[in-house]
């Protein structure tokens, strides 16, 4: 429907993405079907069979064989993408892990799903996080209208820096979950994306290339050296670049999103959907003069350390919110947070960062869990050298 000249649609997450791929009119698209991530490549699949893209889709017999399609379509010089979830991106691990190190400009959304074992086909951040340092761009997505604006913005970022980009989103929770989505018109979009201009092309017979070459210990170590050198460019390429989408869709693209967090005591981190759940509870708390705030990162891969500090540095107390575990150690998004405040500090007095884990498996997220952690930030009853398990029975 239209409101204001705007076409607000109706829309899933997962509907929302595969608006984005209409748009992007990939040259090829790889299809293998997995909770929660189905409904993209059916929705993609049924434009394509209404003709309003002429992507060559290719059906193939597992995820692994799904990022292998795209890898070589990519190396052959044209757009390409597929999706996936939970065990189908450990799957396609291998490929995954090639993929960056051919410098491939693939886009991949993710819907966040937990991975076996038990099996479980509801969210947490498990599947995304294993992959978290190969080497691919990290986006996180809030809502429907993130995922869908953010996928647009990865596919540039993706093509200016050579890397390869997922765009997360969570299971159920977002991706079948039916919100209002604003769909931007696809004249706008596409002059934004651009034509596609690949950079040394496999089939350039004029310029004969290796991709994925044998490398040992001569050269291997030079090559890694070079991907760390390149992902240095994302974080300014990041903001660059969705300063020219916010131009089309008047939204900004900050690295992170924070929520009253400049005068905030107690501040707490989460990824995706849960952000919605906290800004409530941040609202009930500031009308009781309680100074709490949010900070919801976007940008996870790369982290953009020193800007987060920067944020967060004046706050008593950080608390992080992890869907994800790393069995010994801290979880990933608390991990990074304590790295940004401890090699920032600069000699400051720093917060105190106390680390959560919540909703693995989908356990729901309640606000008052989210006020259970606010209250034992504000109240001193954390504790920085252990992690806390939210909702859990004990």
């Amino acid at each position: 429907m239209a409101k204001n000249n705007k076409n607000i649609l109706p829309l899933t997450g997962s509907q929302a993405v595969a608006e984005a791929m209409r748009q992007i009119n990939p040259g090829v698209v790889a299809m293998y079907p997995i909770t929660p991530q189905t409904p993209i490549v059916e929705t993609f699949a049924k434009y394509h069979s209404d003709g309003l893209v002429d992507t060559e889709i290719i059906r193939v017999e597992s995820e692994h064989s799904a990022m292998s399609a795209v890898l070589g379509a990519s190396a052959s010089g044209v757009r390409s993408m597929t999706a996936t979830s939970s065990n189908g991106l450990e799957l396609m691990h291998e490929v995954v892990a090639a993929t960056p190190g051919m410098r491939l400009p693939v886009v991949m959304p993710v819907v966040n799903r937990a991975v076996s074992s038990p099996i479980n086909i509801h969210c947490d951040h498990s599947d995304s996080m294993a992959c978290r340092d190969l080497g691919w761009i990290q986006i996180f997505s809030e809502t429907a209208q993130e995922a869908y604006e953010n996928t647009l913005l990865a596919l540039r970022l993706s093509e200016k820096c050579l890397f390869p980009s997922m765009v997360m989103q969570d299971g159920f929770i977002t991706s079948h979950s039916v919100e209002n989505v604003e769909i931007f018109s696809d004249s706008k979009i596409r002059k934004f994306i651009g034509k596609y201009t690949p950079k040394n092309p496999l089939l350039n017979l004029d310029k004969p290339l290796t991709y994925g070459p044998l490398e040992l210990t001569d050269y291997y170590f030079e090559t890694k050296f070079q991907e760390a050198e390149g992902f240095e460019c994302i974080i300014d390429e990041y903001t660059k670049i969705g300063k020219e989408l916010s131009e089309v869709t008047g939204n900004n693209y900050p690295l992170f999103e924070g929520y009253k967090i400049k005068d905030a005591e107690a501040i707490l981190i989460v990824l995706s959907s849960s952000a919605g759940t906290a800004k409530e509870v941040v609202e009930k708390y500031r009308k009781e003069g309680k100074k709490v705030g949010i900070l919801k990162p976007k940008l996870f891969r790369p982290f953009p350390y020193k800007e987060i500090y920067k944020a967060i540095s004046h706050a008593k107390v950080i608390g992080v919110m992890d869907r994800s575990m790393s069995r010994g150690a801290f979880p990933p998004l608390a991990s990074d947070i304590k790295i940004a405040i401890n090699t920032h500090k600069e000699g400051k007095k720093i917060p105190d960062v106390a680390s959560y884990v919540f909703g693995l498996g989908g356990r729901d997220l309640f606000k008052k869990d989210i006020e259970s952690i606010f209250d034992s930030l504000l109240n001193n009853k954390y504790n920085i050298t252990k992690i806390d398990y939210i909702g859990v029975r004990k």
